[in-house]
Protein backbone atom coordinates (compact mmCIF):
# COMPACT_ATOMS: atom_id res chain seq x y z
CA UNK A 1 0.00 0.00 0.00
CA UNK A 2 1.97 3.36 1.47
CA UNK A 3 4.79 1.39 3.18
CA UNK A 4 7.88 -0.88 2.43
CA UNK A 5 7.64 -4.44 3.92
CA UNK A 6 10.34 -6.91 4.26
CA UNK A 7 11.37 -10.47 2.59
CA UNK A 8 8.81 -13.08 1.88
CA UNK A 9 7.72 -15.15 4.95
CA UNK A 10 5.10 -18.35 5.50
CA UNK A 11 2.60 -15.94 7.07
CA UNK A 12 0.88 -13.26 5.21
CA UNK A 13 0.89 -10.13 6.37
CA UNK A 14 3.49 -10.62 8.69
CA UNK A 15 6.19 -8.24 9.35
CA UNK A 16 8.56 -10.08 6.76
CA UNK A 17 5.92 -10.64 4.76
CA UNK A 18 5.36 -9.68 0.78
CA UNK A 19 2.77 -11.57 0.73
CA UNK A 20 -0.40 -9.22 1.04
CA UNK A 21 -3.42 -10.12 4.03
CA UNK A 22 -6.96 -8.52 3.99
CA UNK A 23 -7.33 -5.16 6.23
CA UNK A 24 -9.28 -5.51 9.06
CA UNK A 25 -12.45 -2.85 9.21
CA UNK A 26 -10.40 -1.11 11.95
CA UNK A 27 -7.28 -0.84 9.77
CA UNK A 28 -9.18 0.00 6.24
CA UNK A 29 -11.23 2.67 8.63
CA UNK A 30 -8.16 4.04 9.50
CA UNK A 31 -6.30 4.11 6.16
CA UNK A 32 -9.33 5.36 4.51
CA UNK A 33 -8.11 9.24 4.97
CA UNK A 34 -5.61 11.21 2.35
CA UNK A 35 -4.78 13.04 5.50
CA UNK A 36 -3.73 9.90 8.02
CA UNK A 37 -1.80 8.20 4.81
CA UNK A 38 0.45 11.50 4.41
CA UNK A 39 0.96 11.06 7.88
CA UNK A 40 2.11 7.79 7.58
CA UNK A 41 4.68 8.99 5.05
CA UNK A 42 5.68 11.69 7.01
CA UNK A 43 6.34 9.45 9.53
CA UNK A 44 7.99 6.92 7.51
CA UNK A 45 11.85 6.65 8.41
CA UNK A 46 12.02 9.62 11.03
CA UNK A 47 9.84 10.20 14.29
CA UNK A 48 8.16 13.09 14.52
CA UNK A 49 5.61 14.44 17.40
CA UNK A 50 1.95 15.67 16.95
CA UNK A 51 3.35 18.78 16.35
CA UNK A 52 5.89 18.39 14.51
CA UNK A 53 3.30 16.05 11.93
CA UNK A 54 0.79 19.40 12.38
CA UNK A 55 3.55 21.78 11.23
CA UNK A 56 4.01 19.83 7.98
CA UNK A 57 0.81 19.62 7.17
CA UNK A 58 -0.29 23.71 7.83
CA UNK A 59 -2.98 22.35 10.41
CA UNK A 60 -3.44 23.07 14.20
CA UNK A 61 -1.85 19.75 16.71
CA UNK A 62 -5.34 19.30 17.83
CA UNK A 63 -6.77 18.58 14.35
CA UNK A 64 -4.29 15.79 13.85
CA UNK A 65 -4.17 14.44 17.40
CA UNK A 66 -7.48 12.11 16.55
CA UNK A 67 -5.99 11.33 13.26
CA UNK A 68 -2.19 10.18 14.84
CA UNK A 69 -4.30 8.34 17.57
CA UNK A 70 -6.30 6.32 14.98
CA UNK A 71 -3.54 4.93 13.53
CA UNK A 72 -1.77 4.39 16.53
CA UNK A 73 -4.92 1.97 17.51
CA UNK A 74 -4.82 0.15 14.14
CA UNK A 75 -0.83 -0.57 14.33
CA UNK A 76 -0.27 1.84 11.89
CA UNK A 77 2.04 4.41 14.16
CA UNK A 78 4.07 3.32 17.10
CA UNK A 79 5.21 5.48 19.93
CA UNK A 80 8.18 5.82 20.36
CA UNK A 81 10.91 6.68 23.93
CA UNK A 82 9.25 9.80 25.03
CA UNK A 83 11.67 13.21 24.42
CA UNK A 84 11.10 16.86 26.33
CA UNK A 85 10.41 19.45 23.82
CA UNK A 86 11.92 22.94 23.97
CA UNK A 87 10.34 24.01 26.47
CA UNK A 88 10.72 20.98 28.73
CA UNK A 89 7.29 19.76 27.81
CA UNK A 90 6.79 15.99 27.24
CA UNK A 91 6.85 14.81 23.83
CA UNK A 92 6.17 11.29 21.67
CA UNK A 93 7.35 10.82 18.34
CA UNK A 94 5.57 8.62 16.21
CA UNK A 95 7.06 6.41 13.55
CA UNK A 96 5.32 4.46 10.76
CA UNK A 97 5.03 1.01 11.16
CA UNK A 98 5.14 -0.16 7.27
CA UNK A 99 2.09 -2.36 8.24
CA UNK A 100 0.03 -0.54 5.38
CA UNK A 101 2.53 -1.94 2.83
CA UNK A 102 1.47 -5.64 3.76
CA UNK A 103 -2.26 -5.14 3.45
CA UNK A 104 -4.69 -5.34 0.61
CA UNK A 105 -7.52 -2.87 0.97
CA UNK A 106 -11.07 -2.29 -0.29
CA UNK A 107 -10.97 0.29 -3.31
CA UNK A 108 -12.12 3.59 -1.31
CA UNK A 109 -13.64 5.65 -4.37
CA UNK A 110 -10.68 8.36 -5.03
CA UNK A 111 -8.77 7.80 -1.75
CA UNK A 112 -5.57 6.86 -3.15
CA UNK A 113 -5.89 9.24 -6.14
CA UNK A 114 -6.78 11.95 -4.07
CA UNK A 115 -3.23 11.52 -1.46
CA UNK A 116 -1.39 11.46 -4.66
CA UNK A 117 -2.81 14.79 -5.84
CA UNK A 118 -2.50 16.75 -2.90
CA UNK A 119 1.12 15.31 -2.26
CA UNK A 120 1.81 16.01 -5.95
CA UNK A 121 0.65 20.01 -5.58
CA UNK A 122 3.41 19.80 -3.22
CA UNK A 123 6.46 19.17 -5.29
CA UNK A 124 8.26 21.48 -8.38
CA UNK A 125 6.89 20.18 -11.85
CA UNK A 126 10.56 19.66 -12.88
CA UNK A 127 10.95 17.37 -10.11
CA UNK A 128 7.53 15.15 -11.01
CA UNK A 129 8.62 12.38 -13.88
CA UNK A 130 4.99 10.59 -15.02
CA UNK A 131 4.48 8.21 -17.76
CA UNK A 132 0.94 6.77 -19.29
CA UNK A 133 1.22 3.32 -21.00
CA UNK A 134 -1.68 1.74 -22.79
CA UNK A 135 -1.08 -2.86 -22.89
CA UNK A 136 -2.89 -4.81 -24.90
CA UNK A 137 -1.98 -8.37 -23.23
CA UNK A 138 -3.39 -11.68 -22.68
CA UNK A 139 -4.50 -12.26 -19.07
CA UNK A 140 -1.46 -14.61 -18.42
CA UNK A 141 0.97 -11.74 -19.96
CA UNK A 142 -1.03 -9.23 -17.62
CA UNK A 143 -0.84 -11.27 -14.70
CA UNK A 144 3.19 -11.68 -14.99
CA UNK A 145 3.16 -7.43 -15.68
CA UNK A 146 1.52 -7.36 -12.32
CA UNK A 147 4.02 -9.84 -10.86
CA UNK A 148 7.23 -8.43 -12.40
CA UNK A 149 5.48 -4.99 -10.73
CA UNK A 150 4.74 -6.40 -7.75
CA UNK A 151 8.27 -7.61 -7.70
CA UNK A 152 10.20 -4.63 -8.12
CA UNK A 153 8.20 -2.46 -5.74
CA UNK A 154 8.69 -5.12 -3.12
CA UNK A 155 12.35 -5.75 -3.76
CA UNK A 156 12.93 -1.91 -3.14
CA UNK A 157 10.60 -1.38 -0.31
CA UNK A 158 12.73 -3.82 1.59
CA UNK A 159 15.82 -1.92 1.15
CA UNK A 160 16.61 0.27 4.63
CA UNK A 161 16.01 3.84 4.48
CA UNK A 162 19.13 5.60 3.61
CA UNK A 163 18.56 8.94 6.46
CA UNK A 164 21.00 11.16 4.22
CA UNK A 165 19.02 10.16 0.82
CA UNK A 166 16.88 12.23 -0.67
CA UNK A 167 12.83 11.16 -0.40
CA UNK A 168 10.71 9.66 -2.87
CA UNK A 169 6.94 8.68 -3.76
CA UNK A 170 5.74 5.98 -6.33
CA UNK A 171 2.20 6.17 -7.29
CA UNK A 172 1.47 3.75 -9.63
CA UNK A 173 -1.95 2.74 -10.95
CA UNK A 174 -3.10 -0.54 -13.18
CA UNK A 175 -6.70 -0.59 -14.29
CA UNK A 176 -8.56 -1.44 -17.36
CA UNK A 177 -8.47 0.94 -20.06
CA UNK A 178 -12.12 2.74 -20.79
CA UNK A 179 -10.88 4.29 -24.06
CA UNK A 180 -10.12 0.95 -26.08
CA UNK A 181 -12.97 -1.53 -26.02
Amino acid sequence: MTEPGGPATSQPGSPGSNQRRAATDQEAKALASSLRLRMLRICLGESHTNSEIAQILHLEPGNTLHHVRTLVRAGFLEAQAERRGARGAREIPYLATRKSWRLSTPPQDQLMLDTFLEEIALVPEADVNTARLGLRLPPADMEEFRAQLQHLLDDFASRPDDPAAPAWSVFLSVHPDPNRP
